[in-house]
């Protein structure tokens, strides 16, 4: 069971949660140095024993057998008290950046529908750690859902203005706000306000999904060019995003093209080496 343990003077608090010690690790050796009796992926077809008894799925065949197009599972290493896996695909490479848009429909719906199922129960928390640098214990590309207590506060930024634009489409804005904390930060927003995540509509998943797709191959494909020396800790390409909990809520797309140090832990301040108008423009023009 999770431990919660507050800063009374910042009203802070920290996770005490010794099970996520025993956590598998795939990012100790290259796939090319993996050892013959490396463990196997739990997340791949066939293999679907190995994991908790699945909540949810899209696609054909029985619970906890192949057919699955997304898989949702306890989270063997929780977090907190409710914690889930969402298993994007079959393919234990492809991510959301690459995978075919409709796949991609299917697990934004997982999403929606997952954070539905849980939003009486606390704070709901989705996020993609795409790389080991970025987070990532195993390879297959999943996301996560953890709940947090309604009474927890959550040192979370909230919803920024609308500048920087790089990409808009019937339902949604792609901007770098002038508050990005990171190089190429990008946040997608709906344009109406007022709403939660769990409002999502089913005529808006298509759009979301492409929009949010579309942003990561433009990362992508911006920290590539020659002009943006940003290569030393995204090779290959290691992003976060996740989707604020709340009223007026996004998706913050995190590129992690740098490494935070000593100045920033010390202080609590974020150096930007990327202007976001600049971050922008850059990714406007970029083909993808």
């Amino acid at each position: 069971m999770a431990k919660y343990v507050p800063d009374i003077g910042s009203k802070r608090w920290v996770i005490i949660s010794p099970s996520r010690s025993a956590r598998p690790d795939q990012s100790i050796k290259p796939p090319s140095e993996k050892p013959e009796n490396y463990p196997i992926c739990p997340f791949c077809p066939g293999n679907e024993a190995i994991t908790p008894p699945e909540v949810y799925r899209i696609g054909g065949g029985e619970k906890d057998k192949p057919g699955w197009s997304v898989r949702v599972v306890p989270n063997k290493f929780p977090i907190t008290d409710m914690h889930e896996v969402i298993i994007h695909s079959p393919d234990c490479e492809k991510d959301v950046d690459v995978l075919p848009l409709e796949q991609v429909i299917k697990v934004m719906t997982s999403y929606r529908d997952r954070y539905r199922a849980h939003e009486a129960d606390g704070q709901v928390i989705i996020f993609n750690n795409h790389g080991f640098s970025a987070g990532a214990s195993l390879k297959h590309p999943h996301s996560q859902l953890v709940v947090v207590p309604h009474q927890i506060n959550l040192d979370a930024v909230s919803i920024e203005p609308f500048q920087n634009i790089v990409e808009e489409n019937t339902y949604y804005l792609t901007y770098c706000p002038d508050f990005s904390q990171w190089p190429l930060e990008v946040w997608i927003a709906p344009k109406t306000v007022g709403s939660k995540f769990g409002d999502v509509g089913d005529t808006e998943l298509p759009d979301l999904s492409k929009v949010l797709q579309t942003a990561l191959k433009k990362i992508s494909a911006v920290l590539k060019l020659p002009e943006v020396p940003l290569k030393q800790a995204n090779v290959p390409f290691v992003f976060n995003y996740y989707i604020y909990h709340g009223v007026n809520w996004f998706i913050r797309i995190i590129p992690r093209a740098i490494h935070r140090a000593g100045f920033e832990l010390g202080t609590g301040l974020n150096v930007n080496v990327i202007d976001p108008t600049t971050a922008a423009k850059l990714l406007q023009e970029v083909k993808v």
